[in-house]
């Protein structure tokens, strides 16, 4: 049991507080929830990172943040709300940088909608990738100064191998995949995309990070691992054929349920 893999999680500062022991028992990788908050990263972060900072002293796992996400996607054709974007960006990679991060998450642009209509232009999909860009340009030359990877998470993809596209699209190292299982599995069984352990095949290596949660495929439910409808095991397996060693981040709407996950994961012989 002690090969199995190590499961992290996606914790605020304070509920790291709550299961600081849990954390650094095994050295699990974070993923800090803190930072998505345009308030929080136009206010005084700095004294978050300090206090977290401060909780992970001993720590030796891997740390990032939940970039900033709420009210725009990376695709936006207003120029003016593209300035703000990319802004909000660079803010959350300068947190990044303090906290001696090296990962962000960013939400994948990609929606239901896309997929039955960017073939409905003849330039459509390109289009999409060369707004990304401009989007995302300051920020991917910002990652690889100081060596932070922005991991793009699947949100509405109904086709898992666009964001493979996307992230090749810039030619950096510092743009990798992320998948959240629950996002995957909603994908699946509301709108017909393939089933979760599809998504981690299609990423195959380019995977360097997931959000584990379990849910029903019908709601991004975020509810612990094992109360819910994913197969696991079939997405362990799929994980296990990888070789770039993606963070393993528990995403949970109750954060009291991070200890649960882990032993349920662990007692079907996944994870610990």
């Amino acid at each position: 049991m002690s090969d199995l893999p190590i499961l992290g999680a996606a914790l605020t500062i304070k509920s790291l507080e709550t299961h600081h022991a849990l954390v650094m028992d095994k050295q699990r990788d974070l993923e800090f929830q803190d930072f998505c908050l345009a308030d929080v990263l136009n206010g005084d972060w700095m004294t978050l990172v300090e206090r977290a900072r401060s909780l992970l002293k001993s720590h030796t796992g891997r740390v990032g943040i939940h970039g900033p996400f709420w009210g725009f996607t990376i695709d936006t054709r207003d120029v003016e709300v593209r300035e703000i974007v990319k802004k909000r960006l660079l803010q959350g990679l300068t947190v990044c940088e303090a906290l001696g991060g090296t990962h962000m998450v960013v939400h994948s642009p990609y929606s239901t909608w896309d997929f039955n209509n960017l073939d409905n232009h003849e330039t459509g999909r390109q289009d999409m990738i060369e707004i990304c860009n401009l989007t995302m340009k300051d920020a991917v030359k910002r990652a690889e100064d100081i060596g932070c990877e922005l991991v793009i998470e699947n949100i509405e993809d109904k086709d898992p191998f666009l964001r493979n596209t996307l992230a090749e699209s810039f030619g950096s190292d510092a743009v990798k995949i992320s998948i959240d299982t629950g996002h995957a599995h909603y994908a699946h069984g509301s709108t017909g995309a393939p089933p979760v352990d599809y998504f981690v095949k299609a990423a195959g290596n380019r995977l360097r990070h997931i959000h584990l949660q379990d849910a029903d495929g019908y709601v991004d439910r975020h509810w612990a691992l094992g109360e819910g409808t994913i197969n696991w095991p079939s997405v362990f397996r799929a994980l296990g054929k990888l070789e770039s060693d993606p963070r393993l981040i528990v995403e949970l709407r109750n954060h009291d349920d991070l200890p649960a996950s882990i032993a349920n994961m662990n007692a079907l012989g996944l994870a610990q």
